[in-house]
């Protein structure tokens, strides 16, 4: 139910940027009908140039002489992991943020990262990552999350990704002294995190699990400035409070549904597990509260056409 809204330790790798927003908050849906609208985690996800995009790059300037004498491919050096597409990686943080124990790890057991792809910055088209380049701030890393890992991502993922879900996409580079030796070798993958942004443990695969980020009924969720939905004590304030979790595949097991099929559907669910919430259809009506949802749909313009199945990336939602 909604109220009113009120008015890298030197020889580690570098840590992924934060997402830009961990979740964004959903909007009152009226039990009537609602717009459902739900705000890309990256920006540029479904335009990000991705490495196809930059291999054509490269690929135009080998046809010219002069654009590919201005190409610099680094001397390669030894890379700070052999770890690629389908690995999975975990590491230590301490209390200060300084990270170690960086290593491989077994996807079906606790890790924090889940590589997607393996880049070389070093052939890269242009000089910006040469033998004396500093390496990339937090800034120039989340833009190469959207130039590089964005589109590959989702393509690892078979096209199904809920860009607002439990995961979001991130690189990571060398430790400084690997970067200062020549390694460029650039790690895109997945990962879930905190509300501060950092990455969590999780287990299994993330093509695996439903991505939905969902929570128990009785939660109270606050939304920062960040746009950002996570649990709160009740007692603090909040925006809204769970009422029921929801699973809709076997309810729409052999098609997908529109926004508004879902709409249909999820208008009596969730009014009705409202009323059971607060004891009973007159309590809901005396307070100034109104029940509402969020739906699965904003990952499906990455995959035509997206279904609600349990291997899909995200089946279940609540209700508040």
């Amino acid at each position: 139910m909604a109220a009113p809204a009120a008015p890298a330790a030197p020889d580690e790798p570098a840590a992924p940027p934060a997402p830009a927003a961990t979740q964004a908050a959903p909007r009152p849906k009226a039990v009537a009908r609602h717009t459902a609208t739900r705000a890309m985690l990256i920006a540029a996800l479904a335009g990000a140039v991705g490495a196809g995009s930059y291999g054509l790059v490269a690929g135009d300037a080998g046809g010219d002489t002069e654009s590919a004498a201005e190409t610099q491919t680094v001397e390669k050096a030894p890379s700070f992991t052999t770890a690629d597409q389908g690995s999975c990686l975990t590491w230590q943080v301490a209390e200060d943020g300084t990270i170690s124990s960086f290593e491989q790890a077994d996807c079906a057991a606790p890790h924090r990262f889940e590589v997607s792809l393996r880049e070389d910055l070093g052939t890269y088209p242009t000089s910006e990552f040469g033998p004396d380049a500093p390496m990339p701030n937090q800034t120039r890393q989340a833009q190469l999350r959207e130039e590089l890992c964005g589109a590959g991502t989702v393509r690892y993922l078979g096209g199904k990704y809920d860009p607002n879900g439990r995961y979001s996409i991130a690189p990571i580079l060398p430790p400084a002294s690997a970067w200062a030796d020549g390694d460029r070798t650039m790690l895109c993958g997945l990962q879930e995190t905190d509300r501060a942004g950092e990455p969590v443990l999780t287990t299994g695969k993330v093509a695996d699990q439903d991505q939905a980020r969902l929570f128990d009924p009785g939660q109270c969720l606050a939304v920062d400035s960040a746009n950002s939905l996570s649990p709160t004590d009740c007692g603090q304030p909040h925006q809204m409070e769970v009422t029921a979790q929801v699973d809709l595949a076997p309810v729409f097991a052999d098609h997908t549904p529109s926004v508004e099929e879902q709409d249909g559907y999820l208008g009596n669910v969730c009014t009705t597990a409202a009323q059971e919430y607060l004891g009973g259809e007159e309590n809901l009506y005396r307070i100034a509260l109104q029940p509402f949802w969020t739906t699965p749909g904003s990952y499906t313009h990455l995959t035509p056409p997206a279904t609600l199945r349990a291997e899909d990336a995200a089946v279940s939602l609540v209700c508040y």
